[in-house]
């Protein structure tokens, strides 16, 4: 038997109903998976906010293009559960933020804070991450 949402096998109903399977666009970003590219940003920009720390580092000409993001959460935020929830959420809002005000050519770092990231209310944890990326690229900008 087959799922009620699945496309039926005549070629009229298919133009009707939209595919079972989600056809959404990814992000506008490059997901940050290497340890070195995290060590870099590391040694770049940071900006803290109530419920996040971000790291931002400009890349060399040359070096990957678009944007990149990566998250991050320490033991001290809590269990597996508790480090991938905080990683899920900060993932939603760099989905909301990064777009708007991210540039290209910039590696961001979210890193998730110990009791504060999973619970924060999501429209102030957005509002930190635009802080943050604000703060990261005004002139003059954080201490390195």
């Amino acid at each position: 038997m087959m799922p009620p949402e699945a496309p039926a096998n005549d070629a009229s109903a298919s133009a009707d109903r939209p595919p079972a399977a989600s056809v959404c666009a990814g992000p506008a970003y490059r997901i940050l998976r290497n340890r070195p590219d995290f060590l870099a940003a590391a040694r770049a920009r940071r900006q803290g906010t109530p419920s996040m720390n971000v790291q931002a580092r400009h890349r060399a000409e040359g070096e990957a293009a678009g944007i990149r993001v990566g998250f991050t959460c320490s033991k001290k935020v809590g269990n597996a559960v508790a480090r991938n929830r905080a990683k899920r959420r900060l993932r939603e809002a760099a989905r909301a933020v990064i777009p708007e005000l991210g540039r290209d050519g910039w590696d961001y770092v979210l890193i998730g804070r110990a009791g504060i990231t999973a619970d924060r209310p999501f429209e102030q944890l957005k509002d930190d991450l635009r802080h943050a990326i604000r703060k990261l690229h005004a002139p003059g900008g954080p201490r390195t």
